[in-house]
């Protein structure tokens, strides 16, 4: 577990009329402050990797699809600093992810339809205060291939 990430299980109320998705409340321990609610669609196999976010508080829950999330902690100071966090999250395994500031993170479609996952964000998108990097690149040791076996 890398320090400062949460990974709590979210509540989904079904009914014979569809279903109620919980994500995030203000008065939920996990709640710092409101800056924007976004969406972001991923399509089976494609990669979004790697952001980093200076001040940002991600907020992650995956409505529709699965994604494989995996995070980095490059953070100096960090006592979880080189470790590396994988988590597989969507509506079989329904959650809500804090990813502090300074985290790498990123994330790869899975399964056989498209992934979209909602971010509740502690503050209004800023390009001055993220940071991009090649999913492919060796500062991370990270390969996004399957794993089988």
């Amino acid at each position: 577990m890398i320090d400062g990430v949460i990974v709590k299980p979210l509540k989904k109320i079904p009914d014979e009329r569809g279903c109620i998705f919980h994500m995030l409340r203000n008065d939920y321990p996990e709640f710092e402050q409101f800056g924007e609610i976004y969406f972001s669609m991923v399509y089976p196999n494609a990669i979004k990797a790697w952001h980093l976010h200076k001040k940002m508080i991600l907020n992650y829950a995956v409505i529709s699809g699965m994604i494989k999330l995996v995070l980095y902690d490059d953070r100096e100071n960090s006592p979880t600093k080189g470790e590396l966090m994988e988590i597989f999250t969507g509506e079989q395994n329904y959650c809500l992810i804090k990813i502090p500031s300074g985290i790498w993170n990123g994330f790869k479609g899975i399964g056989d339809k498209p992934a979209i996952v909602a971010n509740c964000a502690t503050i209004p998108h800023d390009p001055e205060e993220i940071v991009r990097i090649s999913p492919f690149t060796d500062k991370i040791p990270y390969n996004w291939e399957i794993k089988h076996g």
